[in-house]
C-alpha cells in the first residue's frame, strides 16, 4: 500500500503519531476488557506500534493477524469492518472493530482496531436463550499473535481443515480454489509466505509460486512482482 514516496511515508507517519494517545484513551475509557491496537500495513510482520489491554496477547513489534492480512490483501478497497464477533483461542468472545486509516490520497495504510471482551455477556445471553428454548451462534476462531509465521500457518490449516482434504486428494480447481483463497485472506503479502505454505502443502517453491500465479489468471488479480522473483525469496 505504500508507493515509497518520502511525502506520502511522512504524512502517514504522523497520523500514525497522533493515534497513538488515543489507542491509551480508548482502552481507558473501558477498562480492562478492552484491547485497542493500532497497525501499520507498511509492515504487516511487525504492524503493531501500539496497543493497550491484553486480550489477544500482542505487543509492539508483533504481527496482524488473519483480519488485518485480509484487509490489507484488499488494498484501498478495505473499508472499516465494525461490531463483529470473533473468539481467541482460549476462548474468550470479542467484540471488535477494525477502522482503516487513510492519507489524502484514500490509500489505506494502517488500522485502528478495538477489541472488547463480551465473553461474560455471551455467557449470561446463552444462559437465557437456553431458559427460553433458544441457542447461540458458534463465533469463529480468529488466530492472534506476535508471530506472523503462526497466523499464516493458522489460517492455511483452517482452509484445509474446511475442505476435508489433505493436498494430494485436492484435484487442480479445488488446488487452485485453495491459493486463490488465501491470496484473498492477504496470505501472500507476508514475506517467506510462500515458502511456508510450499513447505506445509508437502510441494516446491516453484510449484507453490505456480499455483498462485494460475490462480491469479483465473480471477483476474494483477500478479505480483515478488511472485517473479521466487528464486530471490522476496515478498510473496
Amino acid at each position: 500500500m505504500a508507493d515509497g514516496n518520502p511525502a506520502p511515508d511522512a504524512e502517514r507517519d504522523a497520523i500514525i503519531a497522533a493515534l497513538v494517545p488515543v489507542v491509551d484513551g480508548i482502552a481507558a475509557t473501558f477498562g480492562p476488557v478492552c484491547e485497542v491496537v493500532l497497525h501499520d500495513y507498511r509492515r504487516p510482520e511487525q504492524s503493531v506500534v501500539a496497543v493497550t489491554g491484553a486480550l489477544t496477547g500482542r505487543s509492539v513489534g508483533g504481527a496482524m493477524s488473519e483480519i488485518g492480512l485480509r484487509m490489507l490483501a484488499r488494498g484501498d478497497e478495505a473499508v472499516d469492518e465494525l461490531n463483529y464477533l470473533t473468539r481467541t483461542k482460549g476462548g474468550h468472545r470479542l467484540k471488535s472493530s477494525t477502522m482503516v486509516l487513510r492519507d489524502s490520497t484514500g490509500a489505506v495504510f494502517g488500522a485502528l482496531c478495538v477489541n472488547v471482551d463480551v465473553t461474560a455477556v455471551q455467557q449470561a445471553q446463552a444462559l437465557l436463550a437456553g431458559i427460553g428454548g433458544g441457542g447461540a451462534a458458534e463465533t469463529p476462531t480468529t488466530t492472534f499473535g506476535n508471530d506472523i509465521d503462526s497466523v499464516v500457518e493458522a489460517i492455511v490449516d483452517a482452509h484445509q481443515l474446511r475442505r476435508g482434504r489433505t493436498w494430494v486428494q485436492l484435484d487442480r480447481a479445488q488446488r487452485l480454489e485453495l491459493f486463490r483463497s488465501l491470496d484473498e485472506h492477504g496470505v501472500f503479502a507476508v514475506r517467506r509466505a510462500i515458502e511456508q505454505l510450499a513447505a506445509r502443502l508437502g510441494i516446491s517453491r516453484a510449484s507453490a509460486y505456480s499455483y498462485l500465479s494460475q490462480a491469479r489468471a483465473v480471477t483476474g488479480t494483477r500478479p505480483d512482482p515478488a511472485a517473479d522473483s521466487a528464486s530471490t525469496g522476496g515478498h510473496a
